[in-house]
């Protein structure tokens, strides 16, 4: 959907046109989605959150500001609906401190030989606190001050669990390029 396109269905989307809101629901769908699987993981429980997502979008689009652009607004609503979504449902158990840290090596040509879609199934795998942090810090470029606000941990902890999400991927990584 072109800008002006878009301007015009959040408009009417603004005045209740239901018709609207179906075209903007169905053009940021997969979007969406794919926001929320990063977090959440499970495809069911992500449709979930996708759909409180919307409906904070759709109860709150008055809001937006026409200056800015769209997408960004919406990626924002849906990334706190994920957070509140694991918040809530105490997915932050895998917490680790940070002189739990071990050292691992990976074979230097091992991300090259990975296609994208590899890379982010092996990151689907981090445990949730994990890849929540790896998301937000590394993907969503969130500062660790921030992510610790966010998530209700400390900034060591956020540092920690990035850290560990990194020990952990290269080494699923070496695994991966092993078999």
């Amino acid at each position: 959907m072109r800008n002006s396109q878009l301007l015009t269905v959040i408009n009417k989307c603004k005045k209740g046109d239901r018709a609207a809101q179906n075209e903007l629901y169905k053009s940021l769908y997969s979007f969406g989605l794919t926001i929320c699987m990063r977090y959440i993981g499970d495809q069911l429980e992500a449709r979930t959150v996708l759909n409180d997502g919307f409906y904070k979008m759709f109860r709150n689009i008055e809001q937006f500001n026409q200056d800015f652009a769209f997408k960004p607004w919406f990626k924002t609503i849906v990334v706190n609906c994920s957070l509140d979504y694991l918040r809530k449902n105490a997915k932050f158990k895998n917490q680790v401190s940070i002189d739990q840290e071990l050292n691992c090596s990976i074979d230097s040509d091992a991300i090259s030989k990975m296609s994208f879609e590899e890379t982010l199934e092996i990151v689907d795998k981090l445990p949730t606190a994990y890849r929540t942090v790896f998301n937000l810090y590394v993907i969503d470029g969130y500062k660790h001050e921030e992510i610790s606000k966010q998530l209700g941990i400390s900034v060591g902890t956020s540092k920690s669990n990035l850290s560990r999400a990194k020990q952990k991927l290269r080494e699923m990584i070496n695994l991966n390029i092993l078999a």
